[in-house]
C-alpha cells in the first residue's frame, strides 16, 4: 500500500468554506429565535420551491461530494475492490454532516429560513458528487486526467490551473462589462465611506472628485478584449507547446462566452441570454482572441509579464466607470433574490480573480525560472 499524492484534499477544504460563506451569509443579526435547531427536520416541507431551487441545493454539495471523494481514493493505492464505496461513504457523511450543521445554524439567522428539503438536496448532492468520483476513478479518467496535465502543462501549473478553473465560475456574477472582472472601487469607496461615517477620519477619505463617465465604445472593445486575453495568457504561461496553446485558448474563450451567457440567462431570463453581445463586444471578443492566437509563440515568462499589464490597464479602466442603475438593479436582484446562495460563492470571485491573478502572477515573475520538463 502506497501513497500517492493528490490536491483534491485543499480543494474540498476551500470548497466547504465557499459552502459556509454561501450558508450563513450575511452573517449578521444573529439571535436566539426560540426554535430548535434541529426544528427544521420535523418541520413540513416548504410550500413555494421552484426547479431552480432544487437544482442549485443539489448541484451546491456536488463538487464538494467529488472532492472528497477523489481524495479518499487517490489517497492510498490498494487493490481492495471495498475502497470506492468506503470513499462515497465517507465523502457522503462529509457532506452531508456539513449540510446539517448549515441548515442547524441558519435557524439563529432571521434572513435565512432552514429547509429540511435543502438538507436532503445537499445530501443527495454530496451523495452523487462522490459516486461520480468513485465511477471515474473505476473508468481511469482521473490517471488520464493525471498524464494530460504532464503533457500540456509545466509541472508548477497548479495554481495558474486552478485560477483559470474559477474563472467562468467568477464570469457568472453579472458584471457591469462583459467579462470584465474587479470592477470594485466605486463600490469599496462606499463602504469604506460608510464604516468612517461620523468619524474625523471621513474628512481624510481620498476619493475621485471627478465624476465618474459611462466608458465609450473604444474602451468597452478593449476591456473586452483584454477581459479574454488575460487568462488565455495565464495558461501560455503554464504551456510550452503552440498548437496546445492555441486549442486551450480556444477552449477558453468559448467557456467565457458560454459563462457570460448563462449569467445573462440566470438574471434576465433565458429569452435576454445574448442581450449582452452588442457590437463593441463582439469587437472586443475578436480582438482578444486574434491577440491571442498572434501571441501564441511569446516565452512563457513573457507571458507572464503581458498578463501583468493586460490586467492593470483592464482594471484601469473598468474601475473608472460606474455602474449602470440598471445594472445596479441586477446585483440588487442577485444579492437579495433567489440568486442569494450564488451571491457568496461568485461575487467574491468575479470581485477578486484579476487581483488573485496579479498576485499570483506577481509571484511567478519574480521567482527563479524552474528547469523546463521534457514533454511526452
Amino acid at each position: 500500500m502506497t501513497a500517492r499524492k493528490t490536491s483534491a484534499w485543499p480543494l474540498a477544504q476551500a470548497y466547504a468554506a465557499l459552502i459556509v460563506y454561501a450558508s450563513l451569509y450575511p452573517f449578521d443579526d444573529w439571535r436566539d429565535q426560540g426554535i430548535s435547531a434541529f426544528a427544521f427536520l420535523s418541520s413540513p416541507w416548504p410550500r413555494y420551491w421552484t426547479g431552480f431551487d432544487l437544482a442549485a441545493n443539489t448541484a451546491g454539495y456536488l463538487p464538494l461530494g467529488f472532492l472528497l471523494g477523489l481524495s479518499v481514493l487517490r489517497r492510498v493505492e490498494t487493490p481492495d475492490a471495498t475502497r470506492s464505496w468506503g470513499a462515497i461513504a465517507f465523502a457522503t457523511l462529509g457532506g452531508t454532516a456539513l449540510a446539517f450543521c448549515m441548515e442547524a445554524l441558519q435557524t439563529y439567522l432571521p434572513s435565512r429560513v432552514p429547509s429540511n428539503l435543502d438538507f436532503g438536496l445537499n445530501a443527495l448532492g454530496t451523495l452523487l458528487g462522490a459516486a461520480l468520483a468513485g465511477a471515474l476513478e473505476k473508468l481511469g479518467a482521473v490517471d488520464h486526467w493525471s498524464r494530460f496535465r504532464l503533457r500540456w502543462f509545466v509541472e508548477e501549473a497548479r495554481g495558474a490551473l486552478v485560477l483559470l478553473a474559477l474563472w467562468p465560475i467568477a464570469l457568472l456574477f453579472p458584471a457591469a462589462v462583459p467579462l470584465g472582472l474587479g470592477q470594485v472601487f466605486e463600490r469599496l469607496e462606499a463602504a469604506v465611506a460608510e464604516w468612517l461615517m461620523d468619524t474625523p477620519f471621513l474628512e481624510w477619505l481620498p476619493v475621485r472628485d471627478v465624476e465618474l463617465q459611462p466608458l465609450v465604445q473604444g474602451s468597452e472593445l478593449l476591456c473586452v478584449a483584454l477581459g479574454v486575453l488575460a487568462p488565455c495568457l495565464l495558461a501560455y504561461s503554464v504551456m510550452s507547446s503552440v498548437p496546445r496553446r492555441a486549442i486551450f485558448a480556444a477552449f477558453l474563450v468559448a467557456m467565457g462566452i458560454g459563462a457570460t451567457a448563462l449569467s445573462a440567462a440566470l438574471s434576465w431570463g433565458p429569452a435576454h441570454a445574448w442581450a449582452w453581445l452588442s457590437l463593441p463586444v463582439r469587437l472586443g471578443l475578436l480582438t482578444g482572441l486574434a491577440l491571442a492566437f498572434v501571441l501564441l509563440p511569446l516565452p512563457r515568462r513573457g507571458c507572464a509579464a503581458l498578463v501583468l499589464l493586460a490586467l492593470v490597464v483592464h482594471l484601469t479602466l473598468l474601475n473608472q466607470a460606474p455602474a449602470s442603475a440598471y445594472f445596479t438593479q441586477t446585483l440588487q436582484t442577485w444579492e437579495q433574490g433567489r440568486f442569494i446562495r450564488f451571491h457568496g460563492l461568485v461575487q467574491w470571485l468575479g470581485w477578486l480573480w484579476p487581483y488573485v491573478a496579479l498576485a499570483y502572477v506577481l509571484v511567478r515573475v519574480s521567482s527563479s525560472e524552474p528547469r523546463p520538463r521534457i514533454p511526452q
